[in-house]
């Protein structure tokens, strides 16, 4: 019983932690401690024999074994969305899908920016801060209240992108060396579903935005609003092309290589990026660098959380609690698998962190009772992609806070309708079509 409110007590107690501001290399360490502490586990390496578990030892291997794994993806990845910045390449495309619509179609000029960046590779985070300022200028125009871009930006970026068949986006790549499958596994049923949120959840926010226009809701500029600058993009056809070779090149090699098709493809869209616009890149060295402090403070945070989660393996509470989430679906194991992604995620706020942590539990047994790795897949993948967006989640924190300059109480209903029931939704959709047969 103490076991159990241990791990729950520090759950809380992350989950408090990071929504009261304190950083997450901080509040993930502290609170596997509390944890280590509670359950009784020697604090150092030195005080177990070798191979046995102590705090420091077990928060390290999970910690190091995480970057080990996903550092050169995260690097590739982040210095790759950082040259699609600076080169002007991602403003182009964004640029090109909002002039060819216009203000009329304001909302899916946004979400559709957003989805295409996000489908080629780009990171997440460089994708809010690119569209962010067209964004802004178009719900200006359009006379939308500015509370909902949080929305529209999260809605294009983490939904029907980011866990779908064929994505670059890590999410859609961690189950693959727990399953041994590809990054298009299950794409019949991704394509349903994302179709299904893609509609579901576009109606939905145009309704919550043209509800609040009917109760006066007009869009307010502000004194720190950014200034359109009107300055030469680079050709837009040519500025879809590296994202073309991401997916192209992760398609080609995924089967012969896995994970490290990732690398293969991203290197490639680097590269493709520079070749064809590298006169915009004046300093293509310094754009480098600033990716790579954005890779190593994302997989660093991410890390953080996997080794909490790492410390929570240890525990038998934890061991339980993953037995009692896999046994709710009974018959329908995908059930079981579905709502044991969801939970851990949610608490931990990280989809990358959430998975790495519950997958080597769950990902054994259900193979062994036969299980279909590619449902599988497809299912951990798109519930990864609900509960990762409660207020706590860093990505919807980064979003709303910074990018966006909003707050939770304004502008997060609508983040969580569209990144949290929306995916939801979604996961329930692949988990009844894959127990249909599908």
């Amino acid at each position: 019983m103490l076991a159990t409110l241990g791990l729950l007590g520090s759950l809380l107690l992350l989950i408090i932690l990071v929504m009261r501001g304190m950083n997450l290399l901080i509040a993930a360490p502290l609170c596997a401690l509390v944890l280590a502490v509670i359950s009784g586990l020697p604090l150092f390496p030195q005080m177990v024999e070798e191979g046995e578990a102590s705090f420091v030892g077990t928060y390290m291997e999970g910690f190091s074994g995480f970057v080990a794994s996903w550092f050169l993806m995260f690097l590739l990845g982040s210095i790759f969305g950082k040259v699609m910045e600076d080169s002007r390449a991602a403003e182009a495309v964004s640029k090109w899908m909002m002039e060819r619509l216009g203000a009329k179609f304001t909302l899916v000029s946004v979400v559709g920016a957003c989805a295409l960046l996000t489908y080629g590779g780009v990171s997440l985070f460089i994708v809010g801060f690119t569209v962010f300022p067209i964004a802004l200028a178009l719900f200006k125009l359009a006379d939308f209240p500015r509370r909902f871009i949080p929305a529209a930006l999260a809605f294009g970026s983490v939904t029907f992108t980011m866990t779908s068949a064929g994505s670059p986006e890590i999410q859609n790549w961690i189950p693959i060396q727990f399953l041994d499958t590809s990054p298009f596994a299950g794409w019949q049923v991704s394509i349903i579903v994302a179709l299904f949120m893609m509609v579901f959840g576009y109606v939905w926010l145009r309704w919550m935005i043209a509800r609040a226009v009917a109760n006066g809701e007009r869009f307010e500029s502000r004194p720190g609003d950014p200034v359109q600058v009107d300055r030469e993009t680079p050709n837009p056809f040519l500025s879809m092309l590296p994202l073309a070779v991401v997916l192209a090149l992760s398609f080609i090699f995924h089967d012969a290589w896995g994970t490290s098709a990732l690398i293969v493809a991203l290197s490639g869209g680097i590269i493709t990026a520079w070749l064809l616009n590298r006169r915009f890149l004046e300093k293509f060295w310094d754009t480098a660098a600033a990716g790579t402090t954005g890779a190593l403070l994302a997989i660093a945070n991410t890390a953080a959380v996997v080794g909490f989660g790492t410390i929570a393996r240890t525990t038998p509470a934890f061991s339980d609690a993953v037995e009692f989430m896999t046994s709710i679906g009974g018959n329908e194991p995908l059930i079981g698998a579905s709502i044991a992604v969801l939970i851990i995620v949610g608490l931990t706020g990280s989809s990358s962190g959430g998975m790495t942590i519950v997958l080597p539990e769950i990902a054994p047994g259900y193979l062994a009772q036969g299980v279909d790795p590619e449902a599988l897949h497809r299912v951990a993948a798109l519930s990864s992609g609900a509960l990762d967006s409660l207020p706590h989640g860093g990505y919807i924190v980064t979003t709303i806070r910074v990018i966006c300059g909003e707050t939770h109480k304004s502008a997060y209903a609508a983040c969580f309708a569209v990144t949290v029931v929306t995916p939801l939704l979604g996961a329930v959709l692949a988990v009844t079509l894959f127990s249909l047969g599908m």
